[in-house]
């Protein structure tokens, strides 16, 4: 019997802590009657930035979670490249966040549920594998995938 891959094993259970963690902000973002998603940037173990959506609260079509806590991820860095970091978003980024991952030049995306409407990681686009980015992110789908679906499910599901 094998021990397994200790660093394997040792991410994705990080993977999923910092994904509870994003599953909290989207719930915060649901209190205030926005669409529940919640974004967590990370860097070496810690976290750098946090965000969830805010676009109705701000009248800001971009308040995207993921656009949230990479805007205060540069600003606590005080650079727009946020190399190194992981952005954990509970689900699959939209063409304007993927633009912003890229340009972020962020080293990994964890994603919870996948968005079969608008997601630009695999499922309406695959952005990651674009041949005109000049940047590569590699990225994890499907984290928690259940419970980042099922708040948004119950979220839309009490406004229908």
């Amino acid at each position: 019997m094998g021990i397994g891959n200790p660093v394997t094993s040792t991410i994705e259970t990080d993977d999923e802590l910092w994904m509870a963690r994003a599953l909290e902000l989207a719930r915060c973002a649901e209190a205030l009657g926005e669409v529940p998603v919640g974004a967590v940037l990370v860097r070496e173990g810690r976290t750098v930035a946090e965000g969830f959506n805010t676009p109705i609260r701000l009248s800001d079509p971009t308040a995207h979670a993921e656009i949230v806590a990479l805007r205060e991820g540069g600003r606590s860095e005080g650079n727009y490249r946020l190399v190194g970091c992981t952005l954990y978003v509970t689900l699959e980024p939209c063409v304007m966040c993927m633009g912003a991952i890229l340009n972020a030049r962020l080293q990994r995306l964890v994603f919870g549920a996948t968005d079969p409407l608008r997601g630009a990681v695999c499922s309406q686009l695959q952005l990651t594998d674009a041949s005109f980015a000049n940047h590569r992110v590699a990225y994890r789908g499907g984290v928690l995938a259940e419970a980042c679906g099922q708040v948004l499910r119950n979220f839309f599901q009490t406004r229908r």
